[in-house]
């Protein structure tokens, strides 16, 4: 069975924008689908990149623009400036990775529920109240992510490592086998490539 990497942030707006694509995508192709968030911040200098406060006005402009397009277009509500924008992502980045693990509810679900607070419903996922109860939403125990928090910090360093070490540079990005893709934008040509036609 081809194991298909994801590596994303879940504070990304293009992660919120990706939805459960990558899964359905998965799924449709017979792959299993690994959650591996990270942390963006830290990977983007350490790639070449840069992160959004140090980059042109112009590109931050532009990707603004680009994002509630492809919104628009998805039928997706976006707030161009969420209010907790600056939330550290580490508390849910852990819940995801214990859920995961743990296993019994809807993985795809909970990342999903966790990108939508911050880009549609204006709430703070660093806040244990809204990581709680997205974990209840879909199927979890909502203490899992106490229970795995070491195990999950632990794995969330990881993650970057193997993210470095594998080419990845971006999120949310795709590694299967040694075909890597970029973006939300990319996920058809993770279909196609699931498919055998790329």
């Amino acid at each position: 069975m081809v194991q298909v990497d994801y590596y994303l942030a879940l504070q990304s707006p293009y992660v919120y924008l990706a939805g459960r694509r990558p899964a359905e995508i998965a799924a449709k192709h017979g792959a299993t689908l690994v959650y591996r968030p990270l942390d963006a911040m830290a990977l983007f200098p350490r790639t070449g990149g840069k992160v959004r406060a140090d980059r042109h006005p112009s590109r931050n402009a532009y990707a603004a623009q680009d994002r509630m397009r492809t919104a628009k277009r998805l039928g997706l509500p976006l707030d161009p400036e969420p209010m907790f924008r600056s939330a550290n992502p580490a508390p849910a980045a852990y819940a995801l990775i214990a859920a995961q693990a743990a296993g019994g509810g809807d993985v795809t679900g909970f990342a999903v529920a966790i990108a939508r607070a911050m880009w549609a419903e204006g709430k703070d996922i660093s806040d244990d109240e809204v990581i709680g109860a997205a974990l209840t939403a879909q199927g979890f125990d909502p203490k899992v992510a106490d229970r795995g928090m070491l195990m999950a910090a632990e794995t969330y360093a990881a993650n970057l490592e193997e993210a470095v070490s594998k080419g990845v540079f971006g999120v949310p990005f795709f590694v299967a086998g040694d075909q890597l893709f970029w973006g939300q934008d990319r996920l058809d040509d993770l279909d196609l490539f699931l498919s055998g036609a790329l």
